[in-house]
């Protein structure tokens, strides 16, 4: 009988981190949107839509009521704008903070093991990955940035 050998290098374990970051990258449904077990305003405007649609013709929504509705949507639809843009300033700062690292040494904690070496490239958007003795890593497993 065969034993099966179930530890992975560091090598191992950092292309296994890329593949998965690729994958999470790429997974979103076909129009765009992220999966989401929130309420979004998508999800707000439609059930106000089907509240005014299956209303009691005899007692319909006072108009009171109605604009505190339409007031909380404007509301929802400012904060969401805002956490995008929010999420489009840290994706930038990302960004820059791993083209600053270009031609510098970096100390790479990977696994169980450190490697050093010159970051050649850096890729840009949410997630940015250096390049580094021909291995892509994400900003997170940087230990040291050194001057050259």
């Amino acid at each position: 009988m065969e034993l099966l050998n179930t530890t992975m290098s560091a090598s191992e374990k950092a292309q296994v981190d890329q593949l998965v970051d690729y994958y999470n990258k790429q997974n979103t449904n076909t129009n765009g949107r992220t999966v989401s077990n929130e309420l979004g305003k998508d999800d707000f405007l439609k059930l106000l839509i089907t509240q005014l649609q299956n209303q009691d013709p005899t007692d319909p929504m006072e108009n009171n009521e109605f604009i505190a509705q339409m007031a909380q949507f404007s509301s929802l639809e400012q904060m969401t704008n805002m956490s995008t843009s929010f999420a489009k300033m840290a994706s930038f700062i990302s960004s820059q903070e791993a083209a600053s690292t270009l031609g510098k040494t970096v100390e790479l904690n990977v696994g169980d093991t450190t490697t050093t070496g010159i970051v050649e490239g850096a890729t840009r958007g949410e997630n940015p990955q250096i390049l580094v003795n021909g291995m892509y890593y994400t900003l997170d497993k940087i230990a040291a940035i050194y001057a050259n």
